[in-house]
């Protein structure tokens, strides 16, 4: 070999072995580990634009949120109104704009005799007795009768002989044969509210 031969020859050498060609397999892995020159492994065709895998049948999921209990019950009409829904069963006093002004549970009937429908308040006391003598009640707007005849309207909790028949913390639940029973301050609110002809909308 000439000369110049092999001179070409360590040229070669040297470049393949600075190019991870040639050379210790351990000095290519001492590269590898400090950033050198590595390949990279080309994705496969076939998962190329594939949607990600779902998830297992046990992965856990988010919950829906549970549903608003103070949001007005759809079909209960429009405008400026009381809303009772006798399911709660819960009052709403609805402004113009469909705006809740003001919203409270209540005690309802133990009885079936307020059917679902849109009346209006036709009298107002301000002290009024139950009948039979089933206590005294403040703050009684009434919006319609009930088979036998006797008022249906919204009141504070009766008492009788000075003890309220039930607590505050039983709104919600039936309480009354007929009306709806409220906090004192809801009923001075409604009655402040409900001047006579006030639609009311029940709702099942």
């Amino acid at each position: 070999m000439t000369a110049v031969g092999a001179a070409l020859a360590v040229v070669v050498v040297a470049l393949l072995a600075s190019a991870g060609g040639w050379g210790d397999p351990s000095a290519r892995q001492a590269r590898r580990a400090t950033g050198g020159p590595t390949s990279v492994q080309p994705t496969p065709a076939a998962l190329v634009g594939q949607a990600p895998p779902a998830p297992s049948p046990g992965a856990a999921t988010v919950p829906a949120p549970p549903p608003d209990e103070t949001a007005l019950p759809s079909g209960s009409g429009t405008g400026r109104r009381i809303v009772l829904d006798q399911s709660a069963p819960r009052v709403w006093l609805v402004g113009t704009g469909d705006r809740v002004r003001r919203t409270y549970l209540g005690s309802g009937s133990v009885v079936d005799n307020l059917h679902p429908g849109t009346y209006a308040v036709y009298s107002r006391s301000r002290w009024a007795v139950g009948v039979d003598d089933a206590g005294v009640m403040q703050y009684f707007v009434r919006f319609t009768k009930g088979p036998a005849g006797a008022a249906i309207g919204f009141h504070t909790i009766p008492t009788k002989h000075g003890v309220p028949l039930q607590s505050e913390r039983q709104l919600g639940t039936p309480r009354s044969h007929g009306c709806i029973r409220q906090r004192t301050d809801d009923a001075i609110a409604l009655w402040d509210f409900a001047p006579v002809g006030t639609p009311v909308v029940v709702v099942a």
